[in-house]
């Protein structure tokens, strides 16, 4: 630390201020050391802390339709069976992967992966939710391209598939991506492990990798400020080794069969710091740490570099006395390292030593608990003038060519080109690939049952509305799931906004919590884990308001499942109704420029029962074939599941406002686009009278084309294979040029 500076100088290097400089004053009644300010920066970080965002967080339902353990520790879940859970969680690792986009992509699927494990779940699908700037400049294919191999290169070699997700393109993440990585893990109900500290006398392991100066101040810092121009404050990257964490994984499973461990944590952001401070504090006990025997791979390292160290795979356990050789035994035998740094004591006090001196002495509770901020909140001056806009635009002479531009469109387009490069086949597990189903399905080992999974928001909506557009990122995550055959259990959420001390920013935060926590209510899904990245602007704007949603739903029997391909001879049908509603429709961004008016409308009624017959047809057998209607409305969902299935399609649609572009392209919501036999659709038409669902008959599969009138007025008559090559390579043929 700087020894020629004031500490107030200090703390404001770290990114604090001088009212939180004035706390720890108070809290301490001394001038704090530097190593005790490294640690109060970072755990009073947003990142860390959520001191802006916590007082929002509190609105999110932590109950639902299946018993759920969502409070307290690394992640959270839902019951399965009596003897099994579902673990989940949804993290960002935006800054440190705009800095260095394949290793801060990488490090973000090892850091989750160690929250699911860590709680004694065996991590079994891992997926991926991300936003670029625009595809044809250089730095957003640099980023992508740096991402998608950060992602492929931890996720393969860790022995993980990665199965689902999404990508998309906006000029608002140009100076600043998003890379939201979500893992989901199975757990024996009996067995789910603890992140408290608890027992006086007890020790104090670090176990996994050893300590260095890479990522020091990395997330916590570089997470709770926003990007500028000048990029020398920006901190080191953290480095990833999925092979030490494929054997961090298996010894954790072992060691966490037996009853020696008392708590487990990862050292994610703000390292040794966090998972100290928490984990006492959780328990309501101190920790008496010794860092000189901290396992370190450079030499001459400050106290509070290995403190604020945000080195990957490593993980603090406390230990039942007596226990810890078995348990150095089992980490030394998947040859990490394992060694007792400390204790736990009866006083509430986190006292840092380091080679006989005491460098902090702090109360644990004063780092994990933050400060609270209650900010202003202010709808932008801006966004009347958005809804005002005048969406009017002349009609399309040429509806083939505009079909073919949306299906080209980056934010449309095939992702084959990114998920080509995972491996979605290791364990076995895995029954609807990506690209195969609206969402993921994998098999649970052991039983008839199946999960189902996804991640879902469209910024754009958000941007427009956030409220109501975070309502739809919900409402669509779970008409995914029920379009494969999985009922909705329980949500994650990663919320990725500006800077909260802007009243605006903090306006569209507010508004989106309040929209998932209605919307998450009406579908009786809990909030079971999340997190919060903020200060997500450039040295113009903030990015578009994404509060990406991961959801994960149940197949009673994974067999009885559905995906999004046609296959010759089936009947076509609509579920739901269109509306004339083209407010920030993919169309009229793409054909006119336009990203204004207001998102299409939600009405959770009308949502819910479309979903409610979908399930039960696919439940019940009646389909095999489900497929949301979302970006690009009817006719791009249409030509998805032809060029899914290599098949063409006629299909007869509804007019709307007197408009083929209206029918065509409209954005409604709560429309799914289903196919099955025609032996069904009597049975079919019988249920949706039932739950009160409106079901049109548009027209059958079969053929090379995509043929499709509005009215019965030609509209659109394309190859099945023209469309293929518009669909299928826009994103390679981006990067190619």
């Amino acid at each position: 630390m700087a020894t020629q500076t004031s500490q107030l100088d200090v703390a404001r290097e770290l990114g604090m201020n001088e009212q939180e400089y004035a706390n720890v004053l108070k809290i301490l009644g001394r001038e704090p050391t530097g190593t005790e300010l490294a640690m109060y920066s970072v755990e009073w970080s947003e990142h860390c802390g959520y001191p802006r965002s916590r007082p929002l967080l509190k609105l999110f339902p932590k109950t639902g339709k299946y018993p759920t353990r969502a409070e307290g520790e690394d992640a959270g879940g839902f019951a399965l069976t009596d003897e099994l859970y579902v673990i989940f969680k949804m993290e960002s690792h935006n800054h440190p992967s705009q800095v260095e986009p394949k290793q801060g992509a990488a490090t973000g699927i090892g850091g989750i992966l160690r929250d699911i494990f860590t709680m004694g779940a065996r991590p079994v699908a891992l997926l991926d939710s991300l936003r670029f700037g625009d595809l044809d400049s250089d730095i957003g294919k640099h980023l992508l391209a740096g991402v998608v191999d950060g992602i492929q290169f931890y996720g393969n070699c860790v022995g993980v598939p990665t199965v689902g997700g999404e990508i998309y393109f906006h000029p608002s993440y140009r100076d600043n991506c998003l890379v939201n990585v979500m893992a989901v893990g199975i757990a024996d109900t009996a067995l789910l492990a603890t992140s408290k500290g608890k027992g006086p006398g007890n020790p104090v392991l670090v176990v996994g990798n050893r300590t260095g100066r890479d990522g020091i101040g990395g997330c916590s810092i570089l997470a709770s400020h926003e990007f500028s121009e000048d990029d020398e404050k920006r901190p080191t990257v953290q480095i990833g080794d999925p092979f030490t964490e494929k054997c961090l994984i298996e010894a954790c499973m072992e060691v966490l069969q037996g009853d020696a461990i008392v708590g487990i944590k990862d050292m994610g952001a703000a390292g040794i710091t966090c998972t100290t401070a928490e984990m006492a504090a959780a328990g309501g006990v101190g920790m008496d740490i010794d860092l000189a025997k901290v396992p370190m791979r450079e030499e001459g390292m400050e106290p509070w570099e290995i403190m604020m160290s945000e080195s990957q795979e490593r993980m603090l356990v406390v230990v039942q006395q007596g226990r810890e050789q078995e348990v150095i035994d089992i980490f030394e035998k998947w040859n990490l390292n394992a060694a007792i740094v400390g204790a736990v004591v009866e006083e509430q006090v986190l006292r840092i030593r380091f080679h006989g001196e005491i460098v902090a002495e702090v109360p644990s509770l004063s780092l994990a608990e933050s400060p609270i901020y209650y900010l202003p909140a202010e709808e932008p001056a801006w966004l009347a003038k958005v809804h005002a806009t005048d969406l009017t635009v002349p009609p399309p002479t040429d509806l083939n060519t505009v079909l073919l531009r949306l299906l080209s469109s980056p934010n449309i387009a095939s992702k084959r080109w990114a998920f080509r490069q995972y491996d979605h086949m290791v364990q076995t597990n895995t029954v609807v690939p990506p690209g195969a189903g609206d969402a993921a399905v994998i098999r649970v080992k052991g039983t008839d049952k199946g999960l189902g999974m996804t991640t879902d928001c469209n910024s754009r909506y958000c941007y427009l509305d956030p409220y109501v557009g975070a309502q739809i990122a919900v409402a669509e995550a779970a008409r995914n799931l029920v379009c494969v055959g999985a009922d909705p259990a329980a949500v994650t959420d990663c919320l990725n906004f500006g800077k909260p001390e802007k009243p605006d920013r903090f306006w569209q935060l507010k508004r989106a919590v309040e929209g998932i926590a209605d919307a998450c209510r009406a579908f009786n899904v809990p909030v079971v884990s999340g997190n919060v990245s903020l200060y997500n602007e450039g040295p113009d704007a903030a990015i578009f308001p994404t509060p990406t949603i991961g959801m994960v739903g149940v197949l009673a029997h994974v067999e009885a499942h559905a995906t999004l391909a046609f296959t010759a001879g089936q009947i076509v049908a609509l579920v739901g109704e269109t509306r004339a509603e083209m407010g920030g429709s993919e169309y009229l961004a793409v054909e006119h420029g336009l990203e204004a008016g207001y998102p299409p409308s939600l009405e959770l009624p009308r949502e819910l029962a479309v979903q409610n017959f979908v399930l039960a047809a696919i439940q019940q057998g009646l389909l095999t074939t489900a497929h949301d209607c979302s970006e690009g409305g009817l006719a791009v969902t249409l030509a998805e599941s032809a060029l899914a299935g290599g098949v063409g399609v006629q299909a007869n649609l509804p007019a709307v406002d007197g408009r083929m572009d209206t029918a065509l392209f409209a954005e409604s919501q709560s429309r799914i686009v289903v196919a099955f036999a025609p032996a069904q659709q009597a049975a079919l038409t019988a249920l949706a009278a039932e739950l009160g669902v409106p079901f049109t008959i548009l027209g059958a599969t079969g053929g090379e084309h995509i043929r499709l009138t509005v009215a019965e007025a030609p509209a659109i008559d394309l190859p099945v294979t023209t469309a293929a090559d518009a669909f299928t390579g826009a994103i390679a043929a981006a990067l190619a040029e």
